[in-house]
């Protein structure tokens, strides 16, 4: 289910801050369901094991409460019933909860924040890793996932516009799906997915392989890109073992293979006073860039549950590589350098993490984490050597640059979670944050929410919260830009200044109210102040993205919802205001224009994710009596008023990000049957079912590549088989 809430009153969740989709049952405090005799139906009712797994579930996510935080909830079911289910890409998923804004590369914004965004898989962190187009993590390995935002408590820190806690899907209820998907765009999608129990034992496992000629966003409008397909293979394991009534151990492991080719913009013709391997002029509908993206990760955790006292300790590791292969004589034609580039980041670390209660209405919660990064680059990049005023006049050079860094970050938090009345709950703390990579640098930041339930159907919330966040560490450029001095890959100065990290002051307050029975509405607003805001872009041929800072930053917003769900119906809408501004470009100098880098110095400009309108709808029926029983239709909607773009003036002054692309509106539709007796089930979805054609992107903007557009109309078929 997609169901917003704001943590309250100890064991209570109440929904409040945005809309649900819910396909299930509202969740309790706790983010998982309780513990109950409620067994499946290969057990008996009252199994010990599965009642034991259920309450050490409970006890892990109340452990990280996230009370006085917005938190949005997604069920494997409310996947399912999403045109595409757990056959679409994670980020499509993520685009139908509240203020998250859709970009190009897959990327997408919660609350006009680029990036800065931390994934928990069962209460565990996954470091960032280097991939740029692909999704990590598959939705087939949920059960149900929540992302918080706003004024987070003390126990998260780091990346603080969203946190997105998965919840895995285990063993309990023996058996599994094998499927297949496809359609429009030559996708073609089998997976395969298994879940079972052994005594104390519980294991899933899932896999997936997808290809399409619709990788990356066309850079058309046209409904068939050029040279843009992919291939993907995903793969997942969890397993747990209770060692006890008290204590268990759990495994999460993945690995992502993904490879893409960068869509050509088609008709070009470019010309070199200079030849390159006896060619002058190049056709970019012959240009055969790639890239390659893998990503491994491995997750051990204990967790011990006794009375008052509940604590998880885990260990995790994250490798991650991205491999750009360029059209050596193409790019060397067309732009003056020829880039080929090999990054390797490894991220190892413990967290532990811990809920104490203590009685008189307190609850304590503390913990830690530490990471250890090494990230290597190795670059060899094909340029021209030039003259005096930029102009080719010898024949190519090649300048490798190979370098190693390595990151420590540090984090300790403490928070009390005060009952001072059955109606108002205070959750104050602080935590300490230490980066020491390129800067050493570390902030204290204190944390409070307040949360008033004044009757059963209103709730309202208050909080500050004080962030700290670094750059990305693996994505910071540790090249030597010198090297490249007089020629064609010359940057615009030689000023490097090295990125900061961000310090954010948080405001945020809302009001949700139950209207009538399963009928829900509610506002919520924010407000952020920045120094050394993190932005990233892309500045060169390979997809990578760098880092660099605003010296100041302020963000501001307001999300309405509302949600109606009664017997087999289920409505809901979203619509956010936002709007984004950063002043004084402190970092990557090198990355902009002379010309920019004065405008910005002296005024506020939007930055480039900023949008400032941002809607998403949807509904569902399940027929559940007569012929049509196990007929579900579905529909969902994303609504964007256009990021921006680069403003040109009768004078021809560039104002950076000084407009915005046109507003767009894209339409889904989902079927489904399923034959329960057979466990059979096919579906039919059509994306875009308008056919709108919209960009998102023009290729203007500061840190914006290539032009992108949106999916033209597709029609996709499954089927899928219980095992």
């Amino acid at each position: 289910m997609i169901m917003p809430r704001v943590k309250l009153l100890g064991g209570t969740a109440y929904t409040v801050c945005a809309v649900m989709l819910a396909i299930a049952t509202p969740a309790v405090a706790a983010e998982a369901p309780p513990a109950t005799n409620d067994a499946p139906p290969d057990r008996p009712a009252d199994a010990p094991i599965v009642v034991t797994a259920r309450r050490l579930d409970e006890a892990r996510s109340a452990i990280q409460k996230s009370l006085g935080a917005d938190s949005y909830g997604i069920s494997a079911a409310a996947i399912q019933a999403l045109p595409g289910g757990d056959n679409q890409q994670f980020n499509q998923i993520m685009l139908q909860l509240p203020g998250v804004v859709q970009d190009g590369f897959g990327q997408f914004h919660v609350r006009d924040d680029h990036a800065n965004l931390q994934y928990r898989i069962n209460g565990t962190i996954l470091p960032e890793g280097l991939a740029v187009f692909g999704q990590t993590l598959s939705p087939r390995l949920i059960d149900h996932f929540d992302l918080l935002t706003g004024a987070l408590p003390a126990q998260y820190g780091l990346r603080t516009a969203g946190v997105i806690d998965i919840h895995t899907k285990s063993g309990f209820a023996n058996g599994g799906q094998i499927s297949l998907y496809g359609g429009s765009h030559d996708t073609f999608e089998p997976s395969v997915e298994y879940g079972g129990s052994n005594g104390t034992t519980n294991y899933f496992v899932s896999a997936d392989y997808r290809h399409d000629a619709l990788g990356i966003e066309n850079v058309t409008s046209a409904r068939t890109a050029l040279h843009d397909a992919t291939d993907q293979f995903q793969g997942f394991a969890y397993v747990d073992h209770i060692l006890s009534a008290n204590d268990r151990i759990s495994f999460v492991g993945g690995y992502s293979n993904q490879w893409f080719q960068i869509p050509n913009p088609p008709g070009l013709i470019a010309t070199s006073p200079v030849a390159v391997d006896g060619q002058t002029t190049f056709a970019s509908d012959r240009l055969n860039e790639t890239q390659l993206e893998r990503t491994g990760f491995g997750q051990l955790a204990f967790l011990h549950d006794n009375g008052p006292l509940t604590v998880q300790i885990g260990a995790f590791a994250r490798y991650s590589a991205l491999l750009y292969r360029p059209d050596a004589v193409g790019e060397l034609i067309f732009n003056g350098q020829a880039q080929a580039a090999v990054k390797t980041d490894l991220a190892l670390g413990l967290q532990g993490d811990a809920s104490w209660r203590v009685g008189g209405g307190h609850t304590l919660r503390f913990g830690g984490f530490v990471q250890h990064d090494n990230t290597r680059s190795n670059t060899t990049t094909a340029v021209f050597p030039v003259d005096g005023g930029g102009v080719a006049n010898g024949p190519p050079l090649t300048i490798g640059d190979r370098s190693t860094k390595n990151a420590v970050m540090l984090s300790a938090y403490v928070q009390d979670e005060w009952q001072l009345s059955g109606k108002v709950t205070l959750n104050y703390g602080a935590r300490f944050d230490y980066y020491d990579a390129y800067r050493h640098e570390n902030q204290l930041s204190p944390r409070a929410n307040l949360v008033w339930q004044p009757g059963a159907l209103t709730t309202l919330h208050l909080g500050y919260s004080r962030y700290f966040s670094p750059p990305p560490f693996e994505l910071v450029a540790n090249g030597t830009i010198a090297r490249f001095v007089g020629t064609s890959a010359a940057a615009n100065s030689l000023v490097n200044t090295t990125p900061r990290a961000e310090r954010q002051h948080y405001f945020d307050i809302g009001m949700q109210q139950k209207l009538a029975p399963g009928f829900t509405v509610g506002i919520d607003g924010y407000y952020r102040l920045s120094r050394h805001m993190v932005d990233e872009g892309q500045f060169g041929a390979p997809i990578i993205l760098t880092p660099f800072n605003y010296a100041f930053g302020r963000v501001r917003g307001v999300n309405l919802y509302g949600n109606y769900q009664r017997g087999a119906w289920l409505l809901y809408a979203n619509f956010a205001v936002a709007k984004a501004q950063g002043r004084q470009i402190e970092s990557s100098e090198f990355s902009f224009s002379a010309d920019d880098l004065a405008y910005i110095a002296s005024h506020y400009i939007y930055v480039d994710h900023d949008q400032t309108y941002t809607g998403s709808a949807g509904a569902s029926y399940s027929f559940k009596d007569g012929a049509l029983t196990g007929l579900k239709l579905g529909a969902s909607m994303i609504y964007g008023s256009g990021l921006r773009s680069d403003l040109v003036l009768a004078d021809g002054t560039t104002i950076p990000n000084g407009a915005h692309l046109p507003a767009y509106a894209q339409v889904n539709l989902a079927a489904s049957y399923k034959w329960e007796k057979a466990g059979v089930e096919v579906r039919f979805d059509v994306t875009n079912a308008f056919d709108a054609k919209y960009q998102i992107r023009d290729g203007t903007g500061i840190g914006v590549g290539a032009p992108q557009w949106g999916p033209r109309r597709g029609f996709f078929f499954g089927i899928s088989k219980d095992l």
